[in-house]
């Protein structure tokens, strides 16, 4: 008797399929006919797995998010100050995505997308984000370390503050300028809006 295939292993072999197609020929000309075709298989089977050629590729878009949203908890849940944890948190978000342009910026532009037409995929991993900043704000404002007494004001300022630095669309749009510059700016402003948060009394 001929054991039945593991899934997963053709899930895995659709998305490196995927992956290789968007990385050579770009994401417009990737079609799930072509994607099958490299995976050896029909398309009617990757539509087995994948409802939608969209949805595949926020599959590939989670296979790297998954593991930095668990690289930005476990930040959120060290035992350093809430300063300093907001500080790596936000750097941490800033490198990921930079490494990620950097490596293949045709899988960038899929995250891209992703956000700017606020697919699940999107939304879900912004409120993520957005609970982590959260915790830590919240952590800071009950040990002192930051003054500020209402958490809804505080995230609006850390948000609009970094906005340039942790947007993904943004991000793609700065490309051409220097990571090295973009940190710099980064790191002053992650400075400033630490000593707004240290100061604020509203």
């Amino acid at each position: 008797m001929i054991a039945p295939k593991n899934p997963e292993t053709t899930v895995q072999r659709i998305l490196n399929a995927a992956i290789a197609e968007v990385t050579s020929h770009g994401i417009d000309r990737a079609t799930v006919v072509s994607i099958a075709r490299a995976a050896s298989m029909t398309h009617a089977n990757v539509y087995r797995h994948f409802e939608s050629k969209t949805a595949l590729f926020d599959a590939i878009t989670q296979t790297w998010l998954k593991p930095l949203e668990a690289r930005l908890g476990e930040i959120t849940d060290a035992p350093d100050p809430a300063r300093d944890k907001l500080e790596r948190l936000i750097f941490a978000l800033f490198r990921a995505y930079h490494d990620r342009l950097d490596t293949n910026s045709q899988l960038f532009d899929l995250f891209v997308r992703a956000f700017r037409d606020n697919r699940t995929l999107a939304r879900q991993h912004r409120a993520r984000i957005r609970t982590l900043i959260d915790r830590i704000l919240e952590e800071g404002m009950s040990a002192g370390a930051f003054s500020c007494r209402n958490r809804s004001q505080a995230m609006s300022l850390t948000l609009d503050a970094l906005y340039r630095f942790i947007q993904p669309e943004v991000i793609f749009l700065d490309k051409e300028i220097q990571r090295k510059a973009l940190e710099s700016r980064l790191a002053a402003t992650s400075s400033m809006v630490i000593k707004a948060l240290s100061n604020m009394t509203v």
